[in-house]
């Protein structure tokens, strides 16, 4: 079978996520058919710098043999077993032990899944559950924020604050809200401080909190950074005041770690990057670095204790710790581990992708609000940078440029008008300077285009 047949066998039968698949059909799709280090290959043979780690999560970088012994070797002791009706496996066990050892004290319990989204929707239940067995079933509505990700399930998606999501499928569903987001480029008032902006965006949860009634509220749940929604960085001020707002009212805190988790922001966690503790963290992606389908949601002592109090919680999936899973993921986090990529990102990489990614796109007149933490990084593509004015229909320019750097065999991705970058952790300096001289390249013939185009409009308005 010729490459050529199998680009238009791609589109034939399979829907893509995330996709206008009748424009597919009409333009076809990539094929990619293998992968190393941070570097994935197309049926054409280009090498193409996978600046996006898949989506957030091959952490360990492509091609890690080690992985693929490990699976191989658990199914053929235990291809699968479930983990309901008083049964469990050695690898799952192995796996949660794991677990509790990088997470911080009072995180002793765990739950499954196969996604981030199905870790939120996991959440969702636990939460209401919770309160319901602790005396106060009135708790349920659960807030969120605008522009936030978690997922694309009913439950997720409902949760996440996109609106273009909520417009397919009547989301969101019952008893969640949501409050703006910590966006200082985009929300802060003229003369502002980052720190005074933190303070009053935060304050948008107590303000929401006592508008519906504290004893109606279950829980607050947030990305530490906002992945989808474009590498949205709070403030230094924003977590802290945060957690404070939710332990005053009795209200669950719930990081959303399904991107950040696994050393992504140069912590295991995001929250130890940003100083809070939530009370339960959903996680998925770089728990596997992607090898496998798994997510776990990690719940700390006190609400286990409620869990444990409300008997039998009716919520499962057929393969939550599917042992094959488990004994990669457990292996994936020891190769975290034992390579020390987590301090890596925190004490070198981190800093000099921060340095550079400065130093690279700030010459470019269409790019504003420049920013990074271990490696996510971020920028905001604007008309006038000195006016902070946004290109018309928020997200077209943003895949004009996404199209430009893939062309150029580099995948970064456009989240409306914000472009970003989460390499896999193994990535070099050498790697990263290799990588920003292409985006380089890119975003210069992306000026050019823009230059034409506003010059067009300009022509015709005169």
């Amino acid at each position: 079978m010729s490459n050529k047949t199998d680009v238009r066998l791609a589109v034939k039968h399979h829907l893509h996520p995330f996709s206008d698949n009748a424009e597919l059909k009409k333009h076809g799709v990539r094929m990619m058919v293998k992968a190393k280090g941070i570097y994935v290959y197309d049926s054409d043979g280009n090498e193409i710098i996978d600046g996006m780690a898949g989506l957030w999560c091959v952490n360990i970088g492509y091609g890690e043999k080690k992985l693929a012994k490990i699976a191989e070797k658990q199914m053929q002791v235990l291809p699968f077993y479930n983990t309901f009706f008083k049964t469990t496996h050695p690898a799952i066990i192995k796996l949660s032990e794991k677990l509790v050892e990088i997470t911080p004290e009072g995180f002793n319990h765990v739950f499954y899944t196969n996604s981030g989204s199905e870790s939120v929707d996991t959440m969702i239940r636990m939460v209401r559950h919770y309160w319901a067995s602790v005396g106060k079933p009135s708790k349920k509505v659960i807030i969120g924020r605008w522009n936030g990700y978690h997922g694309s399930t009913l439950g997720g998606a409902s949760l996440g604050g996109m609106k273009s999501m909520h417009e397919q499928g009547d989301l969101p569903i019952a008893n969640i809200v949501h409050i703006e987001q910590p966006w200082y480029y985009g929300l802060a008032k003229t003369g502002e401080s980052e720190e005074e902006f933190g303070i009053r965006a935060a304050n948008w949860l107590e303000e929401k909190i006592l508008s519906l009634g504290a004893d109606k509220i279950a829980a607050f749940v947030a990305e530490p950074i906002q992945g989808a929604g474009g590498v949205i960085i709070p403030p230094a001020s924003y977590w802290p005041r945060i957690e404070a707002i939710c332990k005053r009212y009795d209200v669950l805190l719930v990081a959303d770690e399904v991107i950040c988790g696994y050393g992504r922001t140069g912590r295991w966690f995001g929250f130890e990057t940003f100083g809070f503790t939530p009370d339960i963290f959903t996680t998925a992606k770089g728990l596997s670095s992607g090898y496998l389908p798994i997510g776990a949601v990690l719940v700390n002592d006190k609400v286990t204790e409620g869990l444990l109090a409300g008997g039998e919680f009716n919520h499962g999936f057929t393969y939550s710790g599917h042992p094959v899973s488990a004994a990669v993921a457990c292996a994936n986090l020891n190769i975290i581990d034992k390579k020390n990529l987590i301090e890596k990102v925190r004490t070198k990489t981190g800093p000099y992708m921060r340095k550079r990614w400065q130093e690279t796109f700030s010459q470019f007149k269409y790019v504003a609000d420049i920013r990074s933490e271990g490696l996510m990084c971020g920028f905001t593509l604007v008309k006038n940078r000195d006016t902070r004015e946004f290109f018309d229909d928020f997200g077209t320019t943003g895949l004009i440029c996404r199209d430009i750097f893939f062309k150029n065999n580099l995948i970064f991705r456009a989240c409306g008008d914000h472009i970003v970058a989460a390499p896999p952790l193994i990535i070099s300096k050498k790697e990263i300077d290799n990588m920003l001289a292409i985006a380089s390249v890119c975003m210069r013939e992306f000026e050019e285009l823009m230059d034409k185009k506003l010059d067009c409009k300009t022509d015709k308005a005169a």
